[in-house]
């Protein structure tokens, strides 16, 4: 590998080619996936000594092949997306639902947190698919920006 060192005002830096860098970065988020993973691993060993239930491994098979979480979990737990969407802390339609299982719409983690303490599951499992609020309804966040701009006018600040 040709590496060059250059000072600078920040101090010495290496300049290295595009490929290199490229190969580094790889590396690096595959040593993140592998802290993140290495995280996962020890709490759940820490639940498991506590007490908490385990999933089946056709369950995690399934998780694993990239299946919707929303939509394994809530079978694993018998529930019918309707079941599911009427309760009490998560109250959505059923068609919303159906929308983020089949990956159509996406939700923001507040929702997905409620999916988890609902299905009684980590929201480990269910945060990476979640979104910010912005990029869930981008639309009512827009109308929501435009309704404040609309009263700061009206009140002469903006």
């Amino acid at each position: 590998m040709k590496v060059k060192f250059k000072t600078t005002a920040d101090g010495d830096v290496a300049i290295i080619p595009r490929a290199e860098y490229e190969r580094l970065k790889a590396l690096e988020q595959e040593a993140r996936e592998d802290a993140g993973t290495a995280r996962l691993v020890a709490q759940a060993k820490k639940e498991i000594v506590g007490g908490s239930p385990l999933l089946p491994k056709e369950v995690v098979d399934r998780l694993a092949k990239g299946e919707n979480p929303i939509r394994v979990l809530r079978q694993f737990r018998g529930l019918s997306q309707v079941e599911l969407a009427a309760t009490e802390d998560i109250g959505i339609t059923q068609n919303y639902l159906s929308d983020l299982e089949t990956g159509k719409r996406k939700g923001p983690l507040a929702l997905h947190r409620k999916f988890a303490q609902a299905l009684g599951v980590p929201l480990d499992l269910l945060a990476t698919i979640a979104v910010s609020e912005a990029e869930a309804d981008p639309a009512r966040i827009a109308r929501r920006r435009h309704a404040i701009a609309d009263i700061k006018r009206q009140r002469g600040q903006g």
